[in-house]
Parts: structure tokens; C-alpha cells; sequence
């Protein structure tokens, strides 16, 4: 449990020393400098784009990972619905190790493809025999559990989705929280019934999440923890770009919910629930899966977990548990040809930039990535004021010619390099060159996800009028 322990402390001093890492970085000792070259090398290993067909709410996503901890604590899954036209995606972050995450990962995405799918269809799929992965297609998707795991969460799912098929169907918010609860309920029961280290490891280590549903016009985000999402928009008006918060982070930043928390709890607990900015004075994220030794009573603890990893795993001032959940806030939104693109990333991402800098930066990647495509003329009668003014947007926009044709990677290469003179070469590589003993007192893993929203489709399937302009065109394909 040595892991645990450092977990907390390393976070701790994280997110003590990042307002003026800059500083810091330049206090160590001489790093080799890394080429343009090999800095491109480290920040497009882990790219993907997956381009949709022309006539669909989603037009493409581009994604991409850049890892601090090793292994990366990171996760991310996109897929398409089956039965349905619909998308989910996810970004997860964990702690404590990567076991919580990376099977959460997976998991959730079949937990929730099964319980907003129509209960006649999921039926039907009973009937005719199905399992986890019966209900979406991944797209970026390149391992499975290893043999000696995969049928004990095979035999959780196939429980899930019949216990689904006796109740009616709830609305999509509702059965995405449903979904989440179900997940980490599983965590626990699946690591009590084998007491084995593989799925106690799974439940004692940690992930948040932040998750995107899409079915038709609706858009719903659920998140627990500190990922976050953000929804880009255009104002027709005045060609600015403006954020959209999609979800709320639970930390201690967000009073609401440590009022939550501390109604939970007698009030002799006031002063050790949160502490130091941390719940029991060690875990960050405010709700969470797995983290276990935050959720059982104390009895459970004892007799489970301690014999296998000792006395340490009980958390200080532990009276009165389960302190956490993994229950999401779940928000709900209509698409309209005025919103471009969702961006949703682990806090690695956040803690360097604001939702209105990320909102911007992709603004701005997806003009300059026009002047990269033939040039295509409004429709209908065109004057040559026109012309000669979108041949000027596309000159100007010359200029401004991105490093990255990957938004994700965009906002990567900005996160680690932006200064008040543009991007700092030298500061990049500082930031990849550090040694993995130290890294992540500097930077946590960053994980983006970016969603361009198909403008032209989404404005005939609601009669609206999309107006021409050089921002207001769709972004390019990738």
C-alpha cells in the first residue's frame, strides 16, 4: 500500500508547486534539450482520428494521450452505438495505479450501450444470446482483459442487463447514473466474492470520469471526480468562439459539494472529513469508482483488505464510511448548428489551461487548418468583394498554419509550452525530458478527447438557416 501513500503525497505537492513550475523547472539541474523533431515524436505517439460518415450528428473525433505517471494512469475509449445512430466516449483518470481506470474504461462504455438501448431491442438481444460487447463498437480499442478476469465482469454484465430487461426504461440521465452506480457496486462485489489481488487491486486503486452520451440531437454528459468538459460555440453574430461548461468538478473547490459531504457526516467530523483540501486528508476527486478503502466499513476492511495489504490501507479519522461515491452529475443539452466541437479531458489538461483558452485554441486550429483545403465559395450568387475578401481570411490565416493538424495534440503542444510570446520550444522540452522520479511533481497525464459536430446536418434536422462565413464552415476533415 506503499503505492497509496505516495499517490497522496506526490498530489499534494503537485498541486502545490505547479503555479510556478516554470520557475521551478529552471532550478534543476541542466536537461538534455530535446530537437523539434523528437518533441513531436513524443507528443503524436499516442494520436487518433476517426472520421464519420458525411450524413451524421458527429463529423470526427481526434484524441490523443500524453502520459506522466508509468504506466499511465490515463484511460480513454470512444465507440459507436449498435442498434441505434448514437456515440459515447469517455476520459478516466486514475489513482492510486491504473487498474481502476483502465477497466473502468472499458466497462462503463457496455454498461451504458445496454442501459439506453430500447428494453424491447435489449430483450431481443437476450433472447438471441449476447454479451458486453454486443452493443457498441470501439474504434480505438487495441486490448481486452487478460483470460483469468474477463468471465467473472462477463458474468456481472450478464446480471446487469437482465435485472435491466425486468424494469421499464428510464430517461437517458437517469440510466447513465444507474450505470455508473451498477459499475462500482460490481467493483466491490467482484473483489469481496474472489479475494484475489487483481480485482482487490481494482477496487482499492481510484478513477474519475467524465462521460459523453450522444443519440440524435441530445447530448449528455456525466462526470465524477475532476475530468472535464467543455462545449465550444460560435456566436453567428460576432464570429467569437464562447465555452460552454458541460459538467462540475467535485473537489473542494466546488463548496456545494463538500456541504454534501459534511451533512453526511456528524459534526464531530467537521474538522477531519476534509482536510488539507482532501477528503480524510488524502484523496483529491470528491466522488470516484473503486477507492474502496473509503467506502467499506471499517469490519470489511479488516477482515478483506488488511491481511493482504496491511494496517496502512485504513485512512485516518475513519468513523463513519462510505465518505465517497461514484454517483455522476449528469447534464443534458440540445445540439444546434451553433456548437462546434466538445472537448473532454483529464485534469492534466485543466490544470494548465482555463475552458475558455481550450475553447479558443480550438477556434483558432480549426480557421488556420482551412487555409490547408481548396477553397470553397458560398453558395448561390457570389460577388468579387466575396471572393477577394475570403481570399484575404485565407492569406491571413497563412500565418497562422498549426504545428498539429491533431487539436488534441494542439492543446497539448499550448498546455506545456504557451507563453506570453507564443509557444517555448525550451519549455516543452523541459517538460518531456524530466526524470520519471520527479515528473509528476510538474505535470499530471493528459488525456483529450475533441468532437467536431457535423453544423450542416444538425441545421436541416432543425430547420435552421446555418450562416456562411469563414469560421461558420465546417471544420476540415482530418
Amino acid at each position: 500500500m506503499l503505492r497509496f501513500a505516495l499517490h497522496d503525497a506526490i498530489g499534494y505537492v503537485r498541486s502545490n508547486v505547479r503555479d510556478f513550475s516554470l520557475n521551478a523547472l529552471r532550478l534543476l539541474p541542466q536537461l538534455p534539450q530535446l530537437s523539434p523533431y523528437d518533441v513531436n515524436i513524443a507528443l503524436k505517439e499516442n494520436e487518433f482520428v476517426y472520421n464519420f460518415p458525411l450524413d451524421g450528428i458527429i463529423r470526427s473525433y481526434e484524441t490523443n494521450q500524453l502520459g506522466s505517471n508509468s504506466p499511465c494512469e490515463d484511460s480513454r475509449t470512444e465507440a459507436s452505438l449498435q442498434f441505434r445512430n448514437g456515440f459515447i466516449c469517455g476520459v478516466f483518470d486514475g489513482h492510486a495505479g491504473a487498474a481502476c481506470g483502465q477497466v473502468v474504461s472499458k466497462r462503463l462504455l457496455r454498461y451504458i450501450s445496454a442501459g439506453t438501448l430500447p428494453r424491447q431491442v435489449l430483450k431481443q438481444q437476450l433472447k438471441q444470446g449476447c454479451d458486453s460487447q454486443s452493443f457498441l463498437k470501439c474504434h480505438n480499442d487495441k486490448v481486452d482483459f487478460v483470460s483469468e478476469i474477463r468471465p467473472i465482469y462477463e458474468r456481472s454484465f450478464q446480471q446487469y442487463i437482465k435485472r435491466l430487461a425486468e424494469v421499464p426504461q428510464r430517461d437517458v440521465a437517469s440510466e447513465l447514473e444507474h450505470a455508473f452506480l451498477q459499475l462500482d457496486a460490481d467493483l466491490a462485489q467482484e473483489a469481496l466474492d474472489n479475494n484475489d489481488a487483481r480485482t482487490m487491486g481494482v477496487a482499492l486503486s481510484g478513477a474519475v470520469a467524465c462521460l459523453v452520451h450522444l443519440e440524435g440531437l441530445q447530448l449528455h454528459v456525466a462526470s465524477t471526480g475532476d475530468c472535464g468538459a467543455v462545449l465550444g460555440v460560435l456566436d453567428p453574430q460576432t464570429n467569437q468562439w464562447h465555452p460552454k461548461k458541460m459538467n462540475i468538478e467535485h473537489n473542494v473547490e466546488n463548496m456545494q459539494e463538500v456541504s454534501r459531504i459534511l451533512g453526511e457526516h456528524p459534526r464531530e467530523e467537521r474538522e477531519t472529513v476534509i482536510r488539507n483540501g482532501r477528503l480524510l486528508s488524502q484523496l483529491a476527486p470528491l466522488r470516484a469508482f473503486g477507492d474502496y478503502r473509503y467506502k467499506w466499513p471499517v469490519e470489511t476492511l479488516q477482515q478483506k483488505v488488511v491481511p493482504m495489504f496491511g494496517e496502512q490501507v485504513l485512512p485516518p479519522n475513519y468513523y463513519t464510511p462510505p465518505y465517497l461515491t461514484a454517483r455522476p452529475d449528469v447534464q443534458q443539452h440540445e445540439l444546434c448548428a451553433n456548437d462546434k466541437f466538445l472537448v473532454i479531458a483529464s485534469d492534466g489538461l485543466w490544470d494548465f489551461l482555463t475552458p475558455s483558452e481550450v475553447v479558443s485554441l480550438v477556434g483558432e486550429h480549426i480557421n488556420s487548418k482551412k487555409t490547408m483545403e481548396p477553397m470553397r465559395l458560398p453558395p448561390g450568387n457570389v460577388t468579387l468583394q466575396q471572393i477577394s475578401d475570403q481570399l484575404a481570411e485565407r492569406k491571413a490565416g497563412l500565418t497562422r498554419k498549426p504545428i498539429d493538424q491533431n487539436a488534441a495534440t494542439h492543446l497539448i503542444r499550448h498546455a506545456l509550452g504557451a507563453t506570453d510570446y507564443g509557444i517555448e520550444h525550451s519549455k516543452i522540452s523541459y517538460y518531456l525530458s524530466l526524470p520519471q522520479d520527479v515528473v509528476r511533481l510538474y505535470r499530471d497525464d493528459i488525456t483529450i478527447t475533441v468532437i467536431y459536430f457535423n453544423s450542416e446536418f444538425i441545421a436541416r434536422l432543425k430547420g435552421e438557416t446555418l450562416p456562411q462565413s469563414p469560421q461558420t464552415m465546417q471544420p476540415p476533415a482530418a
